[in-house]
């Protein structure tokens, strides 16, 4: 569905020349929820935008649904960027026009008529939810309703492809979430090929099948969302995992464990698919006389299957304490002895 081989994009500037993307190699499946993840300056939404002619490649070639999105202009672009539609951070809709006008006016623009084009409105406004809100204007909407106007707006002329830039990142934490369960059934409902780019780790999880992690306008880790949790490899990507595995109160509770008892062994845990859904705990407490103190953990749900993390103090005789750790590994879940006294 979309080829990226070989995209550089340079900026010339007084200072010198900025690579903003430099030798970048994708491939995305028809049907894929594809995630691009980076800090700002890292290169993805200079990336995403090359995707539908909006910035070309100083090198390389992009392809969409076999357009060369790259080499053509013109009329043949327009007719390209009718099957490959945006949803943005801000919304972008006309302050001027209801719900029904705001979703209308691709329609129009493609000469759709009047009869059709209410019927394809009537059809996206119950797809996302609003129904009754079809006369309202932008101003009498909240964020989330917003969003999804824009969804709609975007899916009108039935599109292959929905590009999404940083899409969630205006909206609160339970309106995100309710906007990720929108696409992901989007897509199931309509097979749609869905690109987005974010700085979240959340959204990363909760709607992606696979992630391209970018630091300096290189991709420097690619693989699917289950196995980049399960596995990081870069210390960017690490980092982005801890957003939704680790938090302020996980390493506040290890400095005071740390504190009150010296001795013993503070692990982390990882569980990946079924190995999230065993009772691992359970079986390490009957099986091993050591004392287990659980400081913090959550099981989280991912496109590929479920995702765990659990911190715990283990304590009691080192022998005990090395064949309970060992224990764990035998059970297929990740272990990592945070400290070691």
């Amino acid at each position: 569905m979309i080829s990226i081989q070989n995209v550089r994009k340079i900026f010339p500037g007084k200072k010198g020349d900025l690579k903003a993307v430099d030798d970048v190699n994708l491939k995305i499946e028809e049907g894929e929820i594809f995630g691009v993840i980076g800090y700002s300056g890292a290169g993805k939404s200079t990336l995403i935008r090359m995707l539908n002619g909006l910035e070309i490649p100083t090198e390389g070639s992009v392809t969409v649904a076999g357009r060369v999105i790259s080499k053509i202009k013109g009329s043949e672009l327009r007719k390209a960027r009718q099957e490959i539609s945006m949803i943005f951070q801000h919304f972008n809709l006309l302050w001027s026009r209801t719900v029904s006008e705001n979703i209308a006016f691709p329609l129009e623009i493609a000469g759709v008529k009047g009869p059709q084009r209410k019927k394809r409105v009537a059809e996206l406004v119950k797809l996302v939810g609003l129904e009754g809100r079809e006369n309202a204007y932008p101003s009498e909407l909240s964020g989330g309703q917003k969003q999804r106007v824009g969804i709609a707006r975007a899916l009108a002329n039935n599109p292959k492809v929905l590009l999404c830039d940083e899409a969630t990142s205006a909206l609160d934490p339970q309106t995100t979430d309710s906007i990720l369960e929108l696409l992901v059934d989007i897509n199931k409902r309509l097979g749609l090929t869905i690109v987005l780019i974010t700085h979240e780790m959340h959204v990363i999880r909760k709607l992606c099948h696979r992630v391209a992690v970018m630091e300096s306008g290189r991709v420097v880790e690619l693989g699917s969302v289950l196995d980049v949790f399960k596995k990081p490899q870069q210390p960017i990507t690490k980092r982005f995992v801890q957003q939704v595995s680790e938090n302020d109160d996980t390493k506040e509770a290890v400095e005071h464990l740390l504190e009150q008892y010296p001795s013993g062994q503070i692990v982390q845990l990882t569980f990946i698919g079924e190995s999230a859904e065993q009772p691992v705990i359970t079986n390490l407490i009957r099986n091993h006389p050591v004392t287990v103190n659980i400081l913090q953990g959550k099981i989280a749900q991912t496109q590929n299957g479920s995702y765990g993390t659990l911190f715990i103090h283990i304590d009691g005789d080192n022998k005990e304490v090395n064949q309970a750790v060992e224990f764990i590994r035998s059970q297929h879940v990740g272990v990592e002895v945070v400290t070691n006294d």
